[in-house]
């Protein structure tokens, strides 16, 4: 029997939402904070995000070193239990493992978590230089490809709030910071079915990102191969390595 549920102000848990608000606080370029780092972050004040962080703390799922909180390992747990639940991991992984093999370079897969990518999967080959990204590293989504695509994915209203919200910094000289620019750039993505950004977020690294779709259209993650600049060109990348990703895209899409 289907069981219909009808959300209302009436269900909404303020104190999990100003919770999780803690949680997403923390970035890859803000790793450790203070309390009054968190508590500017959130807009809450000093009492209420002492409160919040010291039952992350309690729970296991951050620590506090000095004045310093930062959130533990066991914090990706809520996102694994997620994704078990999907079977998404257990389909991606060989998967991803295979296409590392084919192309001898490192892939990747992505979600979008606010204005962030977390990365859930990596496949990569033995190479002397190897790309820095492991499993759980966030990165922001205005600057990878993996983030253009997923924003591609979103609706107009939620793409539209994420530019209202973002903030936009320089990491280096060519790295996107015009929120007009990235609208053209995400348009453009819906266009092509794909994303390449060139040493955006690193000088000396490129990648190239497609969709991976549920149901034929809905996106719910990135499939990406990142690529030192030395090595490969853009023109190689958009020519060899996109048609193994958009095949295997399709594999990974046809069995969710």
């Amino acid at each position: 029997m289907k069981e219909d549920i009808e959300i209302n102000e009436r269900d909404y848990v303020n104190s999990l939402a100003r919770g999780l608000e803690v949680i997403r606080a923390f970035k890859r370029d803000r790793p450790q904070m203070t309390l009054t780092n968190i508590a500017e972050a959130t807009g809450m004040t000093r009492a209420s995000a002492r409160r919040f962080l010291l039952t992350l703390v309690h729970e296991g799922y951050a620590e506090k070193e000095g004045n310093f909180f930062n959130l533990k390992p066991k914090i990706l747990e809520l996102g694994y239990s997620a994704l078990s639940s999907m079977n998404m991991l257990e389909v991606i992984q060989p998967i991803i493992n295979d296409m590392s093999k084919e192309l001898n370079e490192s892939v990747f897969v992505a979600v979008l978590t606010g204005h962030d990518v977390i990365y859930i999967a990596r496949a990569t080959v033995d190479r002397r230089i190897s790309v820095g990204i492991t499993v759980g590293n966030r990165g922001p989504a205005y600057g990878t490809s993996t983030g253009r695509v997923l924003l591609a994915g979103e609706s107009d209203k939620a793409f539209e709030q994420y530019l209202n919200e973002v903030q936009m910094e320089l990491h280096t000289p060519t790295t996107i910071t015009s929120k007009e620019k990235l609208r053209d750039a995400v348009k453009k993505v819906r266009s092509d079915g794909y994303s390449m950004v060139d040493q955006e977020m690193e000088p000396g690294l490129r990648s190239i990102s497609v969709p991976i779709c549920r149901g034929g259209s809905k996106v719910i993650a990135a499939l990406n191969v990142c690529c030192p600049a030395s090595r490969i060109s853009l023109d190689f990348m958009e020519k060899e390595i996109l048609g193994v990703l958009q095949r295997t895209s399709k594999q990974i899409s046809s069995c969710l």
